[in-house]
């Protein structure tokens, strides 16, 4: 529980910094010539180079001018004079900036300018040393609380309808036909429904944290800073594929499009596996092998046609392609090997879904065929992995393999007393009346020899269901052994013959004269006891 919870709470931090980066990208990044003034984490506007001073250092130094007029008690007035025929803005007597013609915006004039950022200087600083009374504070700390419970609300509310709604879909799917219905459907679907769950989530947690740090000054501020770090991060085209250059955000974005493109191939091969396939009458075998092709072919296809509308040219991946492959040849070759078998697997279809197979000591069921490995189901209901490798390096035996028609050996010993046409009437007697013995091929009994200390029959019989035959086996020896019993037929046990040779037994006199006395305190003792 506690590995998800912090797996989770890493998922929705990056998604609340994805969207915080995108929610607030607009206008934070320098723009050509030009920086940007801030006072709090507020934009008011943008300086361009002026002279000798770039943009960034005029809009440092506004900056820090603006920083200490908030921190001031003292209500400052904000004032624009004319020096040397060219507006100028000033702090109470202090001077701020003079606005040059590369200031303006197109269609207007440097008075204008001036009287415009004058304006919303004025408006800023005050409304800045407004934010820090301890009034506003307390206000804005009331405020915020009731946000975060309203986020945990919506949040937790959230959560219960996801519960609700694929429980529904469970359900439903379940009435539907509970038959057909391949497990990975519900999952598919689940999967979809936390995905969505958790981009609202992450999409509510980023609102709740914007609203808040923009209601402080500091954390407005901090806000600021951040953003400005994520939007220069996630913008900047540091990767050039061709003639085209990539940002962080469009790899995410592609990412993104890739991820959704294998969750939607997945969905729509569940569904033609069991709602199409399944109905079609097609065995289960060629269900999965044509499932499997069709969510290859989906990936491959998508994947494709999304790299060429998002404008990637193939060409230009070639060599990346090429180092790729040489990276596979000696990093991955096991991970490429079972690949290949898996492709192998599929078309040539040695091995199918529902096959009950023998590898190595392993008995079970085929449940699932992959692209690097294949899921056996034991006996005992275990789940094994088995490289695809594997299956086609060794030796595998299907007892499904186009007939699923298998005979069974059942040997049996039997005491050399007995007739062999009563035994051979016997087990055929004990195998007659079981519901998974077929009886075309019939059962069969042949005289295997004698043995040490028996006479060796062997039991033949055919089913049609292998994956049933330590049941059937074990069925069958109970109805042998109490038929045997019936017909008083003994079952021996092993026979060994002991040869002793007379002779004479040398003792030394010592040993004679013990055994004497030995003897003699015998008898007297059960004279005393006859008495």
């Amino acid at each position: 529980m506690m590995r998800r919870s912090l797996r989770f709470s890493f998922f929705y931090l990056v998604g609340i910094l994805l969207v915080l980066g995108l929610w607030l990208s607009p206008g934070m990044a320098q723009t050509g010539s030009k920086a940007a003034v801030v006072v709090d984490g507020y934009q008011i506007f943008q300086v361009s180079e002026s002279g000798e001073f770039s943009a960034k250092e005029r809009a440092n130094l506004i900056n820090l001018q603006l920083k200490e007029a908030v921190k001031s008690d003292k209500a400052i007035q904000v004032k624009i004079e004319e020096r040397n025929q060219l507006p100028t803005i000033l702090l109470g007597d202090r001077y701020l900036l003079t606005v040059t013609k590369n200031d303006t915006l197109p269609g207007s004039k440097p008075d204008e300018q001036a009287s415009l950022w004058a304006k919303q200087i004025q408006e800023v600083l005050q409304q800045s040393q407004a934010e820090r009374s301890s009034q506003y504070i307390r206000n804005t700390s009331i405020l915020s609380a009731s946000i975060l419970l309203g986020a945990f609300a919506i949040s937790w509310f959230l959560g219960l309808l996801r519960k609700r709604i694929s429980g529904i879909v469970q359900r439903k799917l379940n009435d539907a036909n509970a038959q057909v219905i391949n497990d990975d459907l519900p999952k598919g679907l689940a999967l979809l429904f936390d995905l969505i769950l958790f981009f609202v989530r992450a999409g509510i947690w980023a609102s709740t944290i914007i609203y808040i740090t923009n209601l402080f000054p500091y954390t407005r501020q901090w806000s600021y800073q951040i953003t400005y770090i994520l939007n220069s991060s996630f913008t900047s085209q540091f990767i050039t594929l061709g003639n085209n250059s990539y940002s962080l955000i469009n790899l995410l974005i592609l990412v993104s499009l890739l991820f959704a493109l294998i969750i939607f191939a997945g969905t729509m091969t569940n569904i033609l596996r069991s709602r199409v396939l399944s109905v079609a009458g097609i065995n289960r075998g060629a269900q999965e092998a044509i499932a499997i092709l069709t969510k290859y072919s989906l990936i491959v296809v998508g994947s494709i046609v999304l790299l060429q509308i998002w404008g990637l040219d193939l060409s230009s991946v070639t060599i990346l392609a090429s180092a790729l492959g040489i990276g596979i040849g000696f990093g991955f070759q096991d991970i490429a090997k079972n690949f290949g078998s898996g492709l192998i697997l599929v078309l040539e279809r040695p091995i199918q879904v529902g096959d009950f197979i023998e590898v190595g000591d392993l008995h079970g069921t085929v449940e699932r065929i992959s692209a690097r490995s294949t899921e056996i189901r034991t006996l005992d209901h275990i789940s094994i992995i088995v490289p695809n490798s594997r299956l086609l390096e060794t030796e595998v035996i299907n007892w499904s393999h186009r007939n699923p028609v298998s005979r069974l050996h059942l040997p049996v010993g039997v005491a050399y007393s007995a007739e062999p046409d009563l035994v051979k009437e016997a087990l055929l007697d004990a195998a007659k009346d079981h519901p998974n013995v077929l009886n075309t091929p019939p059962p069969q009994v042949l005289f295997k020899g004698f043995g040490d200390s028996a006479l060796n029959f062997e039991l033949l019989v055919w089913t049609a269901e292998p994956h049933k035959q330590f049941l059937i086996k074990s069925d069958l020896y109970f109805s042998i052994y109490e038929v045997l019993c019936k017909r008083q037929i003994e079952i021996p046990f092993p026979q060994r013959d002991l040869h002793l040779r007379s002779g004479t037994l040398g003792l030394s006199p010592q040993i004679e004269k013990a055994l004497q006395r030995l003897s003699e305190e015998s008898a007297k003792g059960y004279n005393d006891t006859a008495i």
